[in-house]
């Protein structure tokens, strides 16, 4: 791919290199380069870093922080900016809910949100999955019923990712229970996480950290100048957000920058008289994963942009669906590389940062097939939309 750019594009990914590698703030791109914490405050300053130079929502209309870049040209930010080890802004703000309010929100609604959603200055969570509602989205039971000016709120939320955070949710809520399919009557309302009745309560996942919530509502009330769009269209705003979702969620920068350092790192483990990478198996398993990541740019390339006239590209499930997988396989070779050396707990000194973060960051990525829409459902959009199958 990058043999084939041209001139110009050649040009802007030089850009983007020199930006992400020198003008970025130096501390924040260290810190998330070298798999430490960001915390809250960093997570904000690095979005508002990127706000400033025009990098945190380019595929947003140009009005509202957006660039008139080409398909390839956010392909390449994207790549660049995760290669670099950069803080990507956060997704729930980018790529999910200021899409939606920019397509279907009130002109009230982009003025009052937009500006503070690109700088991170709000930070949103998704409210969407339930307990009985996760890839059957549909399901979802949590009501939202209109009282004068108000939509009072009931139900609860669960998954919810760094909702702990979170300043806004954008919620999923069933506003007209009598519809004759499930998909229907569904509303996409804008949450204060300070409003009475809001709980959020942390649960602590495989690999000990606490990144995902559940979130309750008893009762709370949300202004109906806070509904997106129109009541009961919900779901059509939702797929929309899905498709974007799924175009980001394959990380091919992010992949590329794992597979450079875990073959660094292979370079420097012992195996008889060499190393791990003079091990045929192990070299054949780097080659394998190289070209595979090779085809997910290149449909990155033509998925990119997620939505055309408010409609996901059912291509960009092939995406979701090949790029959550290969995230899974560079892990397990990760494991694998690090042998013994990922079995350490209890003395971490003992073994390398990155042999010791193996594991946890294994059983953490678990989620990127379920995450976006499992890998079953992707299929079952390949099926019916790409291949014209009938089930």
């Amino acid at each position: 791919m990058q043999r084939r750019l041209s001139e110009e594009d050649a040009a802007f990914r030089q850009r983007m290199r020199d930006y992400f590698r020198t003008e970025y703030p130096a501390d924040l791109r260290d810190k998330a380069a070298s798999s430490a914490h960001l915390d809250p405050d960093d997570v904000r300053r690095s979005q508002a870093a990127l706000a400033e130079a025009g990098m945190a929502v380019p595929g947003w209309p140009v009005e509202w922080g957006g660039q008139d870049w080409t398909t390839l040209q956010k392909h390449i930010w994207s790549s660049e900016m995760q290669a670099a080890g950069v803080q990507p802004p956060l997704p729930f703000n980018a790529s999910m809910v200021g899409p939606v309010i920019a397509a279907f929100g009130s002109e009230e609604l982009k003025q009052r949100f937009l500006p503070r959603t690109a700088t991170a200055e709000i930070w949103w969570c998704q409210g969407f999955s339930e307990p009985n509602a996760g890839s059957d989205l549909a399901s979802l039971r949590t009501t939202a019923v209109r009282d004068g000016d108000e939509y009072v709120l009931n139900g609860q939320k669960t998954w919810t990712t760094l909702g702990q955070h979170a300043d806004w949710m954008f919620v999923l809520a069933r506003t007209d229970p009598d519809a004759p399919k499930k998909q229907m009557g569904i509303s996409f309302l804008l949450l204060d996480m300070r409003s009475e009745g809001v709980t959020t309560r942390p649960i602590r996942t495989l690999d000990g950290g606490v990144e995902v919530n559940e979130v309750f509502f008893d009762d709370v009330r949300v202004p109906a100048d806070q509904l997106v769009g129109e009541e009961n269209k919900g779901w059509d705003y939702a797929k929309f957000l899905l498709g974007n979702e799924r175009v980001g969620v394959a990380a091919t920068g992010t992949i590329r920058r794992w597979l450079a350092d875990l073959k660094e790192h292979a370079g420097q483990v012992r195996d008889g008289e060499g190393t791990l990478l003079d091990d045929p198996a192990t070299a054949a398993r780097f080659a394998e994963l190289e070209a595979d990541l090779m085809a997910l740019e290149l449909t990155a390339i033509r998925v990119s942009g997620g939505s055309t006239d408010g409609r996901p590209d059912p291509a960009s499930s092939i995406l979701k669906l090949r790029g959550s997988e290969l995230q899974q396989e560079v892990q397990e070779l990760a494991i694998d590389v690090a042998g013994p050396m990922a079995l350490v707990w209890d003395d971490l000194e003992s073994v390398p940062d990155w042999a010791a973060s193996t594991v946890p960051t294994f059983l953490n990525y678990r989620k990127a097939t379920i995450y976006g829409g499992s890998s079953e459902v992707q299929r079952g959009i390949v099926a019916s939309t790409i291949l014209g199958l009938k089930g």
